[in-house]
């Protein structure tokens, strides 16, 4: 392995699940969770999102330190804070960059995901919450994954990436 591949195989950081949340019906509200099931080839519990092993976008995920980053590109005043449910994401998590977590799997408490992609914002965003808002996110929206193994996630549980080779890794091109 070359030193730059060492680097990027090498994430010494955890984070923290900060917030959780699934939404029951397409363009409906967040409901903010303390736990969750994450189900093999289903994704999560109560969530709309369509299970099914080719479903790459059964969970989504978003890096907290995200939202001041969001909240500061739309120009918002600090009496209105951006809150994660506002942002559409399953999994708030803080102290990781999930770019780190490009192709790769990891551990949330119990249950193990897959990283599958880049979470775009989509044009619905824009329509909740104000002009510029899908400029603002992008780059920032997170990742989408499935679930490899099944398990609970609950608030505050830690996020660990899983060592390349132990148990795979996705193949993941951005799109």
């Amino acid at each position: 392995m070359s030193p730059l591949q060492e680097l990027i195989a090498h994430v010494p950081q955890t984070g923290r699940v900060r917030w959780l949340g699934v939404r029951p019906e397409s363009r409906g509200d967040m409901l903010e969770l303390e736990a969750v099931e994450a189900r093999r080839e289903a994704g999560l519990t109560g969530d709309h999102a369509r299970p099914g092993a080719r479903n790459a976008r059964q969970v989504t995920l978003i890096q907290w330190e995200h939202l001041a980053v969001i909240h500061s590109l739309l120009g918002r005043q600090s009496d209105h804070p951006l809150r994660p449910q506002d942002l559409r994401r399953n999994i708030v998590v803080g102290g990781i960059n999930l770019f780190s977590l490009k192709g790769r799997r990891f551990k949330i408490g119990q249950a193990t995901l897959e990283t599958t992609g880049w979470c775009q914002p989509c044009a619905r965003l824009e329509q909740r919450l104000g002009e510029g808002t899908f400029q603002a996110v992008r780059g920032h929206g997170g990742i989408t994954a499935r679930v490899i193994e099944s398990g609970i996630i609950r608030l505050d549980d830690e996020l660990r990436v899983e060592p390349l080779g132990s148990s795979g890794y996705a193949s993941f091109h951005p799109g």
